[in-house]
């Protein structure tokens, strides 16, 4: 099974730009774009969250109207850009997505279960996973300890050492990792909100950051940096399961550039 990951992709209304530099909707066409043109389709794609700027409905229909060139199966769940009843509403025939609560689904018709949680607090940037929410995860999980599983969220559960996104990472993430940890057969953790790829073992997986499909964060180690942004290449990232091998991720970046040229 091959599961694209897309993330932030930050839509905007029509004729605005992210941050006044990004046509945020135009870079999520070319996602699309790039995706549809792999030499492999993939079988799934996952956009974990921020699809819209300020969670305003006209976003939504703006991204209605981007997502809609998509030809492919594709599950959306919430980031903090997000609003969530508004989120709800734009995609209320979704039939996964709760119709009260925080946005925590399950997808379990794929080689590969798809539990996906919402780890967004309503006007907060920062993510944290109430009780009720790592109850329904466990009891989720529990459901099944064999099958590989993928868990998505939207804060990375750690700390990447470009302090200015630290800030806003997953909070209190101790009670999420033991639930993680208690678990085989999570084949990953994937997130995105932090605008670049970054991987960490965690939880006795491995979490991966997808980059944004818009701008990528600068990546500055030093601890007085200040924060910013660059228009850099996109990217996704390619989950590909494979029964014997488990699951392989790959970086692709979105456009085109020099090439192919011949490997020998």
């Amino acid at each position: 099974m091959l599961i694209a990951q897309l993330s932030d992709p930050h839509v905007c209304a029509p004729g605005l730009l992210y941050k006044g530099v990004a046509d945020s909707n135009r870079l999520l066409s070319d996602a699309i774009r790039h995706l549809q043109q792999l030499d492999r389709q993939p079988d799934l794609v996952l956009i974990t969250g921020d699809l819209t700027d300020e969670g305003r409905p006209q976003e939504y229909s703006m991204f209605r109207e981007l997502i809609g060139a998509l030809a492919l199966p594709h599950l959306l769940m919430p980031g903090n850009h997000d609003h969530r009843e508004n989120f709800r509403q734009a995609f209320a025939e979704v039939d996964y997505l709760p119709k009260q609560g925080a946005l925590h689904f399950c997808i379990d018709d794929h080689p590969i279960r798809i539990v996906a949680l919402d780890s967004c607090q309503p006007g907060k940037h920062h993510g944290f996973v109430d009780d009720e929410g790592l109850r329904w995860l466990d009891q989720t999980l529990s459901q099944n300890r064999h099958k590989p599983t993928l868990v998505a969220i939207h804060h990375p559960p750690f700390k990447s050492g470009i302090n200015y996104i630290d800030d806003y990472r997953l909070f209190d993430a101790q009670p999420l990792e033991a639930i993680i940890r208690s678990y085989d057969n999570i084949e990953a953790v994937v997130c995105g909100h932090v605008h670049r790829a970054i991987f960490r073992r965690w939880a006795g997986t491995v979490v991966a950051a997808c980059p944004s499909t818009c701008t990528e964060i600068a990546l500055r180690l030093n601890p007085a940096a200040t924060g910013a942004s660059f228009m850099g290449p996109t990217a996704c990232l390619l989950h590909l399961w494979e029964p014997t091998t488990g699951m392989v991720s790959h970086l692709s970046h979105i456009g085109r550039y020099p090439g192919p040229y011949s490997f020998f």
